[in-house]
C-alpha cells in the first residue's frame, strides 16, 4: 500500500462515550447527544467551536440531518458515512484527514447504533443483489469457519482450541468487569464458557460479541493547537484502511486462517508510525473480537504472535490485562458490546483513557503506543482499519 500518512499532525483533544447496553428508554438521537456533550466537556469547548462533523451509523439514521437535528447544529457540514462494522473508525479517519488537510481547525467524529429495539438481533440489514458468490450464512456461522481451519493448519487439537477460545472470552469478560461502561460487567468462569449453548460450529454463546446500543465521539484538531484544548492530548501516528477484493468465498487459495485485509492495513499502519516490531512496540490494542476465533487469528495477522503460535500466547496469558501486551483491556466487543456505528470510536476512547492514565482499575502501566483495529464484513470478504496513537 502506498499511503503517506499524517503522523503527529492530528491530535485528539476530547472524547465521550455512553455506556453500551440495552437503552430501552433512549433513541439514537439521545445517545448522540450524550456522547457529544461528554466530548465537548472533555475538550472544554461548546458546539459552536466545531467546524464540521462526521457521523457514522450503519442503519440507525440517514443523512447528516440525523446529527444536526439532534445537536441543533446551525448550518455546518455533517457527513454521514457507513463501512459495515468499521463505520466508527471510518468516521474518525475522515475527520482526521480533514484536519490534516487544513480544511478545518476543530472537528468531531461521532458514531451511534440502536440495535436492541430495532427488530434485529445482530447485524442489521440484508445482502444486496449479487452474483451468487456472496454467502448467506449468519455472521456466527461464517466466523466459526476460522476455528477448524486454524486447528487443522497448525495441528491444534479441537479440545485444546476450545480452551483457547474460552480463555479469550474469559479474558475479555474479566477486563469488562472493571469497566463501568461495559454492557457485560461480570467475570465468567472458563467452565461456564465451555458449557454454554452452541451457536455455530465450535462457537457457543460466550464466543459471540454483545448486541447493544451506544454512541462514542472524538474531538480532533491539528497537533500544534492541541494544548489549547487539553493538557494531555493523544496524537495520531497512523491511520490505515484496506478493502479487499472479496474473493475469499470462491478463491481456492483462501484457507480461513487469516484476514489478508488486516495484514495489509496493519503493515501500512506500522510503516506510517515507524513501528518495526509490533510485538514489542505496541503497548496495548483494541481489536475487533466479534467472535473469539477472530481475535485469535488477528493476533497473528497483526504480528503480535508468530504464525501458528497465537494459541500458545493466549494460554500463556500474554494478552491478559496484566500481561506483556494487553488486548481489549476495556472488554472488547465481547464484553463492552457492539453498537456497530460506535464501536471503532469506542476503541479509541479506551486508548484516550489509557494513554492519559485515566483507565482506573484496568490501567496499563506506562503505555507508549496503542492500536485500534476494526473490521467489517466476513473472512475472505471484508474491510479493515488500523490506527496507532500515542501521547
Amino acid at each position: 500500500m502506498a499511503s503517506n500518512g499524517i503522523k503527529d499532525r492530528v491530535a485528539i483533544v476530547g472524547m465521550g462515550c455512553t455506556p453500551f447496553g440495552e437503552h430501552w428508554d433512549k433513541g439514537p438521537e439521545d445517545l448522540l447527544v450524550d456522547a457529544a456533550m461528554e466530548a465537548y466537556r472533555s475538550a472544554g469547548i461548546d458546539s459552536e467551536q466545531v467546524d464540521a462533523y462526521w457521523l457514522g451509523t450503519m442503519a440507525s439514521g440517514y443523512s447528516g440531518l440525523m446529527l444536526s437535528e439532534a445537536l441543533k447544529i446551525p448550518y455546518k457540514p455533517v457527513t454521514r458515512l457507513e463501512n459495515m462494522c468499521a463505520t466508527g473508525s471510518e468516521a474518525i479517519r475522515n475527520a482526521a484527514y480533514a484536519v490534516a488537510s487544513g480544511a478545518y481547525d476543530l472537528v468531531m467524529a461521532i458514531g451511534v447504533e440502536k440495535l436492541k429495539d430495532s427488530g434485529y438481533s445482530g447485524l442489521v440489514g440484508t445482502n444486496p443483489p449479487n452474483d451468487g458468490t456472496l454467502s448467506n450464512m449468519t455472521a456466527p456461522a461464517t466466523f466459526s469457519l476460522l476455528a477448524p481451519a486454524y486447528a487443522k493448519k497448525y495441528g491444534v487439537e479441537e479440545g485444546t482450541l476450545k480452551q483457547v477460545l474460552a480463555r479469550i472470552a474469559w479474558k475479555n469478560h474479566k477486563n469488562g468487569a472493571k469497566n463501568p461502561k461495559a454492557q457485560f460487567r461480570k467475570e465468567v468462569p472458563i467452565e461456564t464458557i465451555c458449557k454454554s449453548p452452541p451457536v455455530a460450529g465450535m462457537l457457543g454463546i460466550f464466543d459471540c460479541s454483545g448486541v447493544s446500543d451506544g454512541s462514542a465521539a472524538a474531538i480532533l484538531c491539528r497537533a500544534e493547537d492541541a494544548h489549547k484544548y487539553s493538557k494531555h492530548p493523544i496524537f495520531v501516528k497512523a491511520l490505515s484502511f484496506a478493502a479487499g477484493p472479496a474473493a475469499g468465498y470462491y478463491s481456492q487459495e483462501y484457507d480461513f486462517t487469516t484476514f489478508p485485509e488486516v495484514v495489509a492495513s496493519s503493515e501500512d499502519a506500522y510503516k506510517q508510525a515507524g513501528v518495526k516490531d509490533p510485538r514489542g512496540e505496541i503497548s496495548m490494542a483494541e481489536v475487533h473480537d466479534c467472535f473469539t476465533p477472530t481475535e485469535l487469528v488477528l493476533m497473528e495477522d497483526m504480528g503480535f504472535s508468530p504464525r501458528g503460535k497465537a494459541w500458545k500466547d493466549v494460554l500463556d496469558g500474554r494478552f491478559d490485562g496484566e500481561g506483556p501486551q494487553p488486548i481489549n483491556p476495556d472488554g472488547g466487543l465481547k464484553s463492552f458490546g457492539h453498537p456497530i456505528g460506535a464501536s471503532g470510536l469506542r476503541m479509541m476512547y479506551e486508548m484516550w483513557l489509557q494513554l492519559r492514565g485515566e483507565a482506573g482499575p484496568r490501567q496499563i502501566p506506562a503505555p507508549k503506543l496503542g492500536l485500534t483495529h476494526n473490521l467489517g464484513g466476513a473472512p475472505g470478504r471484508c474491510v479493515s482499519f488500523v490506527s496507532i496513537v500515542g501521547g
